[in-house]
């Protein structure tokens, strides 16, 4: 199972890797284990998984640095995508991120990612998020400065609304949208409000209509959609221990989602994540979700969503899933 990539003319696995967790918000400096990671990431190419989302505001680089290590080599065969527009920091022991798309920032930023990442171009590079204080058209324009110059050969934005995605694509041809999409996350296709109040918009559509390719993030809701996360024995270093999806009644009132996959998952004899996984991929053969792993053994598990088809009654029970309890953040 592949997908294209217009913008770069390159086919990969219908679903890519997500490196973020190997450096961040799921461990810490001190426990992370960068060898383990790139066995994974190395494994990943040796399946067809080329496409490897990482961004400098994973750990300060670290992240970046760690994809460097483990596409040494390989360099044809990876696609590098990495992000800029997001400063990251740990405050308290816990990681914190605050937003910068000033044009100066995100110049240093691409220079820096190229050389943590050792490429003289990075295949596509996204505006991790559109900061507030700083016009949109700057911060894109920018990005297409770098493109002109050879440094980057695509660009993307992520968590944005169909209108940021408008007036970007008006400058620069947006080659991929990235933003949450799972079986509990589905504002990207138009679900719920913006935080002004407006509506949503269906980004996984206006990806599709604009020959762009639409990128979930945590397409597995970070590892609740697995069915094998304990929420309750959640490391204080871990995130997702803040998150009120997996706190309190939330977590215990979002059971009720898991179980349903698991019921689909025992009549196709297949686990919940390769359920969850068919389903995002389902929204249209633009999308290429990166479930992110520190385990080989995740990885190939992944990767049985290829030998899985959904049948309309299982879509039409997966889509009549309640709401998250909870907020995402």
């Amino acid at each position: 199972m592949t997908r294209h990539i217009p913008a770069l003319d390159r086919d990969t696995a219908a679903i890519g890797l997500g490196c973020m967790g190997m450096s961040w918000a799921y461990t810490t400096p001190e426990d992370r284990d960068d060898a383990d990671s790139i066995e994974v990431v190395r494994a990943a190419l040796d399946r067809g998984i080329t496409l490897l989302d990482t961004s400098d505001a994973y750990s300060s680089g670290h992240n970046e640095t760690l994809v460097e290590r483990a596409i040494a080599g390989r360099r044809d065969e990876a696609i590098v995508t990495t992000k800029g527009g997001l400063v990251s920091s740990y405050v308290d022991g816990r990681p914190h991120l605050e937003r910068d798309g000033r044009p100066e920032h995100l110049r240093a930023a691409i220079d820096a990612s190229l050389a943590r990442l050792g490429v003289e171009t990075i295949d596509l590079y996204y505006l991790h998020r559109v900061d507030t204080a700083v016009p949109l058209e700057d911060s894109w324009g920018t990005l297409a400065e770098a493109v002109a110059q050879g440094k980057i050969r695509a660009l993307g934005l992520s968590e944005v609304t169909t209108d940021e995605a408008e007036r970007a694509h008006a400058i620069h041809p947006v080659a991929a949208i990235q933003s949450e999409l799972s079986l509990w996350t589905r504002d990207a296709l138009g679900v719920g409000t913006n935080s002004d109040g407006t509506p949503a918009g269906d980004v996984v559509d206006w990806a599709a209509a604009h020959d762009a390719i639409f990128v979930p993030f945590s397409p597995l809701g970070r590892g609740f959609l697995t069915g094998t996360l304990d929420t309750q024995a959640l490391p204080a270093n871990d995130f997702r221990a803040r998150l009120p999806r997996f706190t309190g009644s939330a977590a215990k009132a979002n059971q009720r989602i898991i179980d349903v996959v698991r019921h689909v998952a025992t009549r196709h004899e297949t686990t919940p994540a390769a359920v969850a996984l068919a389903w995002v991929l389902s929204q249209g053969e633009h999308v290429i979700p990166i479930p992110g792993t520190t385990k080989i053994a995740r990885l190939d598990e992944n990767l049985t969503v290829a030998d899985l088809v959904l049948s309309p009654d299982d879509l039409a029970e997966l889509n009549a899933l309640p709401a998250a309890e909870g907020a995402r953040y």
